[in-house]
Formats: C-alpha cells, sequence, structure tokens
C-alpha cells in the first residue's frame, strides 16, 4: 500500500517518548519504488547530505521539507530529477554556508525556503533557473553581501523574505531582475543607505518594511521609482532628516509608520516634508520626541484618516495644524507637557468638535495655577499669554560668504520669561551637528531682570566646500523647541593666475600675443586694460582678437599706438587681482617731414629741421659734409638735436648737411644743402627786411611745431613715468579683496584712476615761458625770437 501513499512522514517524534528518528542521509533505493509520492517531510532529523542522485527519476514529489536537519552543503544537481514536479522547498534550520551559483534547477519551484541557515554571501546568478519562483525566504542567515545580480532569473518573484540579516545598503545592483517583485522585507538589518535610483528595478513593489534599521535620513532620491508603493514601513529606525521631496512621487502610499525616530524637527520647523503622499490613509509618528507641531507640518496630507502622535512630548500646537485634514478619523496624541497659552486656546474646542477627547490624553503643564488639568477642563478664558516661557529667537543668523580656509561664525540669540534649563543645537540642513564647535552663555535683560537672554555661536574653523549649506540653531528648554531662520554659507575661492601676461617686445607690423587666465571660485570674469583705461587703439582700427576659450589677447598689425601696459584684472565674487605686462613696439627710424633745402643771406640766421619718429626714439647726429658738425657758439640744438639753428651765418657754414637718425634697428639720413649767398644792396633793403621776416616767421612755425611736439613728449613721459609707479614695467599681481581677508592675501594695492597731465600753450606770449622749460639754451633762443619779432 505504500505504493498509493500521497504523504510518507518521518516524524521526530514517535508515539509517547518524544525522542528523534535520527535519519542522517537519503539513499536512491529507499525511494524509487514511491512513484506517486507528492509529498515528503523529512523534518527534524539529522541528515548531513544529500548526494545528486538520492532522488532518482521518475519521482513526482511536489513539496520536499528538509528543515531542521544538519545539512551543510548543497551539491550542484541535486534536486535535477526533480524538476519535473517540485514545486516547495523548505531547507530552513540547517548550516547550509553557501549556495552555489545555479544551483537549484527546478522550472516549477514557487517557494523556495532557507531561513536560518549559515549564508553570509549569495554570488550572482545564486537563484538562476528558479523560472517559476514566487516566494524566497532568506531570514536570520547574517547575509551581509549581496552581489549584483543576486535575484537574476527568478523575473517571477512576487515576495522576498531578507529580514534578520546584516545587510547594511540598498542598490539597484543586487535588485536587478525583480521585475515582478511586489513585497520586500528588510526589517531588522543594519541598512544606513539607499542609493540613488535603487528601486529601478522593482515598479511593482507594494510593500515595503525597512524596520528596524539604521537609517539616518531619506534623500530625495531613496523612495524614486516606488510610484505603486502601498504601504512603507520605516519604525525605529534613527531617521532625523528627511529631505524636501523625499516622498515625491508615492502618490499610491497609503500607509506610512515613522515610530520612534527622530523626527521631531521635521514636524516642529519642516513645511511640507509630507508632500507628494496624495492618498496617505494612515501615518504614525509614535515615541518621535515631538516637543510642538509647525502650522505647515502636515500640508498635502489632505487624505489622511489615521494620525498617531502618541508618546510624543508635545507642548505646544500651532493654530490650524490640521485643519487641512478633512477626512482625519482618528487622532490618537497623549501628553503631560502642554503650554496652556492664548495660543493653544483653540485646541479643546477643534479636539471636541471632531470628537477625538476619548484618543486624546492633554494636560497642562504651565502656568502653575493651570498644571495638571486637562485642556478639555480649563476654561477658554483662562488660556492667556502672560510670559512666554518658550524660548523666543531674537537674533537670527546671518547668511555668510566666506573666503576658503577661512574661520567663520553664526550668532543666534533667544530670550525666555523662564529659569527653565536651555540647551542649544545647530543644524546643517535638517542634520543636528553633533561634533560642532559650539560657544554658549546666558545673561540678565538689563531692562526686565525677569528676561533671560541665550546665545549661542557656532564656530566653523578653515571652512572647505563641504560646508556650505544652510545653518540654523535650535534652543530649547522645558517649554518646546524655537528653531532660527536658516542662514546660507558659500564658500569662495579666491582668483589666483595659472597663465600671467609676459612683457612683449615685438616690431612694427608683426602680431602680439599675451596670455592670461585664472581660476577660482566661482569661475572669475577676465578682462583687460590698458593704462589703466579701456581705450584700445588697436580696437578701433579693428585690430584686436580677444579669445576667452584660449585665454589669449591678440593685437594684429602691430602699431606704435599700441605700445603700453596692458593689465588682465580677473575678478569674481571673493576678490580681485591683476597683473601687468608691458608692450614694446619697435619701428626703424625714419623722417616726419622731408629735409629741405635753404638759401640763407650771411649774417642771418637759418633753422634746419629733422623730425625723426622710430621707437626707442632715435637719436639724431648732425654732419656737414659727412663729417661731424663742428659746433661753435653760434650753433644751437633742441633737445634731441631734432632742430639745429645757426646764427650769424658765414660763407663756411654753407654745405652738405646730413641728419643721422639711429636707434637699436638701424640708422637712417637725411640730407639738406645751405646755400649762402652775398648781403643784398640797400635798394633791395626793403626786400630784405621782407626776406628776413619771411624767414623769421618759418623759424617762429618751425621753433612752434618743435615745442609743441616736446610739449607732447613730456606728456607722454609724464605719463609713462606715472604709470610706471602705478604698473610695474615687470610683471605684478594685484588683488583687491574685502576687508575682512587677510593683508597677505593681497599684494601692491588696486588701479588707480588714470591721470592726466599736459601743458597747455594758449598763445604766444606764453609759448616762450613754455620754451623756458623745455629747451637746454633758453636765452639764447629767446634772443633769435626778439630779432625775428622786431
Amino acid at each position: 500500500n505504500l505504493i498509493s501513499l500521497q504523504k510518507l512522514y518521518l516524524l521526530n517524534y514517535i508515539f509517547h517518548f518524544r525522542h528523534h528518528n535520527k535519519i542522517r542521509s537519503i539513499e536512491a533505493n529507499h525511494l524509487k519504488l514511491y512513484k506517486s509520492l507528492e509529498t515528503l517531510d523529512l523534518t527534524n532529523n539529522e541528515i548531513t547530505e544529500i548526494r545528486n542522485n538520492c532522488f532518482t527519476q521518475g519521482l513526482k514529489i511536489k513539496d520536499l521539507y528538509l528543515g531542521n536537519n544538519r545539512l551543510s552543503t548543497l551539491e550542484l544537481g541535486t534536486f535535477d530529477n526533480l524538476s519535473d514536479s517540485l514545486q516547495i522547498l523548505r531547507l530552513s534550520k540547517n548550516r547550509i554556508a553557501h549556495l552555489p551559483a545555479k544551483a537549484f534547477k527546478l522550472p516549477h519551484l514557487i517557494q523556495l525556503e532557507l531561513n536560518r541557515n549559515r549564508i553570509r554571501l549569495i554570488d550572482g546568478l545564486t537563484f538562476h533557473g528558479l523560472d517559476s519562483l514566487e516566494v524566497l525566504k532568506l531570514q536570520r542567515n547574517n547575509i551581509s553581501k549581496l552581489m549584483d545580480g543576486a535575484f537574476w532569473g527568478v523575473a517571477r518573484m512576487q515576495v522576498l523574505h531578507l529580514d534578520n540579516n546584516n545587510l547594511n545598503e540598498v542598490t539597484s545592483g543586487w535588485l536587478y531582475g525583480l521585475s515582478s517583485l511586489q513585497q520586500l522585507f528588510l526589517s531588522y538589518n543594519s541598512v544606513s543607505r539607499i542609493n540613488p535610483n535603487a528601486w529601478g528595478f522593482c515598479q511593482k513593489l507594494t510593500e515595503l518594511n525597512l524596520s528596524y534599521n539604521n537609517l539616518m535620513r531619506l534623500d530625495e532620491g531613496s523612495l524614486a521609482g516606488l510610484s505603486g508603493l502601498q504601504i512603507l514601513r520605516l519604525s525605529h529606525n534613527t531617521i532625523s532628516h528627511v529631505a524636501e521631496g523625499a516622498f515625491k512621487g508615492l502618490k499610491n502610499l497609503r500607509t506610512l509608520e515613522l515610530d520612534n525616530n527622530e523626527i521631531s524637527g521635521i514636524i516642529e520647523d519642516t513645511n511640507g516634508a509630507f508632500a507628494g503622499l496624495d492618498s496617505l490613509s494612515k501615518l504614525t509618528l509614535f515615541g518621535n520626541e515631538i516637543k510642538s507641531v509647525a502650522k505647515k507640518a502636515f500640508i498635502g496630507l489632505e487624505a489622511l484618516e489615521h494620525l498617531n502622535l502618541g508618546n510624543n512630548m508635545i507642548r505646544s500646537i500651532q493654530g490650524e495644524a490640521f485643519a487641512k485634514m478633512k477626512n482625519l478619523k482618528e487622532l490618537y496624541m497623549n501628553s503631560d507637557s502642554f503650554l496652556c497659552d492664548c495660543q493653544l486656546k483653540w485646541l479643546p474646542h477643534w479636539l471636541s468638535g471632531r470628537g477625538f477627547q476619548a484618543s486624546v490624553d492633554a494636560t497642562c503643564a504651565h502656568p502653575e495655577s493651570l498644571k495638571s488639568k486637562s485642556i478639555f477642563s480649563v476654561p477658554a478664558e483662562s488660556f492667556v499669554c502672560d510670559d512666554f516661557p518658550k524660548p523666543q529667537i531674537i537674533v537670527q543668523p546671518a547668511t555668510t560668504m566666506a573666503v576658503l580656509g577661512k574661520d567663520i561664525r553664526f550668532i543666534c540669540s533667544a530670550a525666555s520669561s523662564s529659569d527653565s534649563p536651555m540647551t542649544f543645537a545647530w543644524k546643517k540642513g535638517h542634520e543636528i551637528l553633533h561634533d560642532a564647535e559650539i560657544e554658549n552663555f546666558a545673561h540678565v535683560r538689563a531692562k526686565d531682570g525677569e528676561v533671560m537672554e541665550y546665545t549661542t555661536i557656532l564656530h566653523l574653523r578653515a571652512v572647505q566646500f563641504t560646508d556650505e549649506g544652510r545653518y540654523q540653531c535650535m534652543i530649547t528648554n522645558n517649554f518646546g523647541s524655537t528653531y532660527s531662520t536658516r542662514a546660507k554659507l558659500t564658500v569662495n575661492v579666491l582668483p589666483s593666475f595659472v597663465k600671467i601676461p609676459r612683457d612683449l617686445t615685438i616690431r612694427t607690423g608683426a602680431n602680439a600675443r599675451l596670455e592670461c587666465a585664472a581660476t577660482g571660485h566661482p569661475a572669475p570674469q577676465i578682462a583687460w586694460q590698458k593704462d589703466g583705461g579701456t581705450d584700445f587703439p588697436a580696437a578701433r582700427e579693428r585690430r584686436m582678437h580677444v579669445m576667452p576659450e584660449d585665454d589669449v589677447f591678440f593685437i594684429v598689425d602691430v602699431k606704435t599706438e599700441d605700445m603700453g601696459v596692458y593689465s588682465c584684472t580677473a575678478q569674481n565674487i571673493a576678490g580681485t587681482i591683476s597683473a601687468n605686462a608691458s608692450l614694446t613696439v619697435l619701428e626703424t627710424p625714419s623722417l616726419v617731414y622731408p629735409l629741405e633745402d635753404q638759401t640763407v643771406a650771411i649774417g642771418e640766421t637759418v633753422a634746419l629741421q629733422c623730425m625723426a619718429s622710430g621707437s626707442p626714439s632715435p637719436r639724431i647726429t648732425w654732419l656737414k659734409s659727412d663729417e661731424p658738425l663742428v659746433v661753435t657758439e653760434r650753433h644751437h640744438f633742441t633737445p634731441g638735436n631734432q632742430l639745429l639753428i645757426i646764427r650769424n651765418v658765414v660763407s663756411n657754414d654753407g654745405g652738405k648737411y646730413t641728419c643721422e637718425m639711429s636707434n637699436t634697428l638701424g640708422t637712417e639720413r637725411a640730407y639738406s644743402h645751405l646755400n649762402i649767398i652775398q648781403s643784398a644792396s640797400c635798394a633791395m633793403g626793403h626786400g630784405k627786411k621782407d626776406g628776413t621776416m619771411t624767414v623769421g616767421i618759418v623759424i617762429i612755425a618751425v621753433v612752434c611745431s618743435i615745442v609743441v611736439t616736446s610739449l607732447v613728449w613730456v606728456c607722454i613721459i609724464y605719463q609713462t613715468r606715472k604709470k610706471s609707479e602705478e604698473y610695474s614695467v615687470t610683471n605684478t599681481d594685484e588683488t583687491i579683496v574685502p576687508p575682512d581677508v587677510p593683508s597677505y592675501l593681497s599684494s601692491q594695492g588696486t588701479l588707480s584712476e588714470r591721470q592726466e597731465a599736459c601743458v597747455k600753450v594758449d598763445s604766444v606770449s606764453n609759448l616762450q615761458l613754455a620754451m623756458l622749460t623745455v629747451c637746454k639754451d633758453c636765452s639764447n633762443l629767446l634772443r633769435l625770437f626778439s630779432e625775428y619779432w622786431m
């Protein structure tokens, strides 16, 4: 009759003696006769191994129970002969420490139980071959690592139990392939981090249990992709930070459990932490040390029906905190710490009107006259504001911009009429800074001795980019917590040059290239100046090109007017620096006006003009008959030798005069022939006078032009020297920084405003005065003028 048995039980306990059967192995010949067997229960024995040939072909076993034995390994192919029939396999309470990849080739298996084994690691493709698996149980294995693709191949799995293990993070890698998963149980692990986009392969998940883990925060992407989630259990973590938008996208969530966390700040100060939970009907916040409920704490929960605020120390609830929850049916709250002042007057009436008296236990703690009284028994007129025992912020921390590496501080002050001990804390974002350097002190307000003022100072040393964020102080006493506004800290870096323009000497007609680049935070803006201003001759003639992407400043077809001091300025919000480079343009000497031959009578005065241009300024030498000019007391020169004046001309003064113009690029020569004639007769006296007058006028005109030219050069030299003082001809760096930046961060100061200096000659009468400052031999030159003006 055993061949027709549907079940074969080999139990631990036989009759009344309750002793084990102590089956240690399964032999193939023991089972080959039972072709119709569907359920084989071998739990609570001492089986240590199962060979891969113990289950012979032809068996139709659907349910195989091997729990509570001593199995330590599973050989490949152990269950292969049951691949056509096996649907449930129970291997819990064994000693299995490792599961080889593709250990199970059971395409019809629906449920696999591996609870209470010794599995520490699950490799990729471990469960490949379980095409029909729907339920997998891996509780209490002390699993600490799930490799990427650990569950690849079980695309039909709907329920995964990983409770009571040692997992520390949730990643998309080990969730890869679970496209049909609906329930995931991860309670009693060590999960402290949920990677961004971890749930991308679990779009059908409806229930997620992360209770009893080490989660401290919910970031914006922690729950992204769970649009179908209906139940989320996060109780018994240490969650203190819920980012704005953390629940965004959970439009179908019905139940959210956040019991026994540290999210008091979210309820006390944050607006809209639950935004996006449009369908939420049940929210539990039991045991979160909530001291107050902000007016906008529950914005977005219009569909909420059940709210549990039990086991908190609620002292105050702002008006209309529950006003948006029109569908609220159950409200649980118990606190004996209420501050029964005028701001709580609305609450008893509202609770009574909604029928929540039975589920709310609320007792006054202040003022003393109402202590231990239920808020429902206190008359409305007794809710008054005679003092302010709860701290009130009087100095808010200020938004600050700091230079990288600098020390900064935030200051926050509060006042209270109570002598209740104060505690101070600072938060960055929504997270408390536990190891921050904080300085606290208190004093009695001078104008009324019953009010205490408390100040807390947060010190941040050598700030880095990681210190950027919003900082907030929290001051707490027995009557509640007060939160300041959030002050933003921005960390910047002063600009610093990575490419500095260099002094450049170049010939006319060539191309000038100056490079300048700087780094900083934010990225500095680069600007150019010439001689302290923005007037670029090359720009007016469209010969200047700035290429920011290459950090290059170009001037094509350079001319002498392009010569000067070029300044590169790098500026951002942290400060300004500048570097200077001199552009020197070289030009071969040349005449401005051609030399002309002249004829003059003996005894007259003659002027030979050689106005030369070039860079550097050419040195002028006069020759006579190709020999150095012999200078006598009758010969006079203007500065630079551009004008040669000969008085009382004699016959020997005639001949060929050469103006030799030299600079570093070469030498050029110009020639003029001076012809000497004898004195005219008396009849020609009038003509002589007219000729003399003409010559005088010519001389005066020439001298005037020379003087004006000299004055122009004086202006240029003056300005060049002035600029040389302001802009070093060699490269210098200049820094403009905020007043609080240490002096060692700046160099030689800032660019001063452009200074103008020139000499103006308005009339001939002033010409002589101007000449006094220009000419080397002013007395002789004035005497010449006198002769020809007369």
